[in-house]
């Protein structure tokens, strides 16, 4: 208990959890098993309702409840979903602790969702969008540093954490980085209330990863190769180098455009796009920027090329989204010895500092 009370922070009381610990809503990563495992270890876990099918989500959000005891945890969206109106209402209707999201959702929507007792906790990679993030109305930000996995900014943990936490007033959660109890101790030490991680949730015995997959993960050593690349959809991502990567980085424009036009129609059959709001897509990228038009495709279905690593376990042929601390994490760890893990170390890293003495 006094390790509990120890760590204990705005964010534990905010959402409900044992620990300062978030586990991320990855895109076919974080489903239900992962957010029952993280939330019985006494972390708070995300479902990420952007890659889970419209058709499932409900029971996936029903199993979290029934494998916890209700506990709280979180739901990930997109306002760009076709089902975003369903995400909203089940989170509404479940009385979810908290929501997820990126620069999407207007007032109205934050609104409701505050209204309804639902924590609005975006994640953001600069300062003005922490800003305008509170302006809009949510009441807790995640803040990740360009060391994170995925689509991430430049401006690394140590420099964009301090802004934020002397910028807002709300609850401020750190991620990119992060994945042991010094990294937790840190980040309390720079005004965060709590950390977010991805990655070290992803190697772990709990994820659903195919082993082929996370033995890619688990075989990577080297923190300077898990690099950002503009190739996947136009946008910064830090993935760890594969084939796939090898070869878009090969390939002409045109090639590019037609891979992603192929990935595009998958992509549309997948979550149930009309082809209107498809076409809609296509031809504003048209008018704005006819140069950017594979990259403006690429942005609406670059998740099946995680699909494929994620889910199918073929992670030669899409890509594998990872923080730099894949290359420090040698094992797969189940999600209970990994936030234990990190309290105990959290705790023995306080209790050295705390015996230091300044001459």
């Amino acid at each position: 208990m006094s390790d509990v009370n120890a760590l204990r922070t705005p964010l534990c009381d905010l959402l409900g959890c044992r620990y300062p610990i978030i586990q991320t809503a990855m895109g076919w990563v974080a489903g239900a098993d992962l957010v029952v495992a993280t939330t019985n270890a006494g972390g708070f876990g995300f479902l990420a309702g952007a890659t889970i099918a419209a058709d499932r989500i409900e029971d996936e959000i029903l199993k979290v409840k029934r494998l916890t005891g209700d506990q709280p945890f979180g739901l990930n969206f997109h306002m760009f979903q076709p089902n975003a109106d369903q995400l909203l209402d089940l989170a509404v209707k479940y009385k979810l602790r908290a929501v997820s999201y990126g620069r999407g959702p207007d007032k109205k929507v934050i609104g409701r969702l505050r209204d309804a007792g639902i924590v609005c906790m975006p994640t953001v990679g600069a300062l003005k969008h922490a800003q305008k993030a509170i302006e809009m109305g949510a009441n807790a930000i995640t803040v990740q540093g360009g060391e994170g996995g995925g689509h991430t900014g430049s401006v690394p943990t140590t420099v964009l954490l301090p802004q934020v936490v002397d910028a807002v007033n709300v609850p401020v959660v750190a991620a990119g980085g992060f994945y042991d109890g010094r990294g937790l101790l840190a980040a309390l030490a720079y005004g965060a209330s709590g950390i977010a991680m991805g990655t070290r949730f992803l190697m772990t015995s709990d994820s659903k990863v195919p082993e082929v997959t996370l033995q890619r993960y688990v075989a990577t050593k080297d923190a300077e190769k898990i690099a950002v690349s503009h190739l996947v959809d136009g946008m910064p991502q830090r993935m760890i180098p594969n084939e796939y990567l090898s070869m878009l980085e090969k390939a002409s424009p045109m090639k590019r455009l037609r891979i992603a036009l192929d990935l595009a129609l998958k992509w549309k059959a997948e979550t149930g796009m009309t082809t209107g709001q498809a076409l809609s897509i296509f031809m504003k990228a048209v008018r704005e920027d006819s140069s950017s038009v594979a990259q403006t495709v690429m942005a609406a279905n670059a998740p099946m090329l995680l699909q494929r690593s994620m889910v199918d376990g073929n992670p030669a042929e899409g890509v594998m989204s990872a923080g730099q601390v894949a290359a420090l994490i040698g094992g797969l760890d189940s999600c209970e010895e990994v936030i234990a893990g990190i309290v105990r170390q959290a705790m023995e890293r306080r209790s050295v500092l705390n015996q230091l003495t300044l001459a």
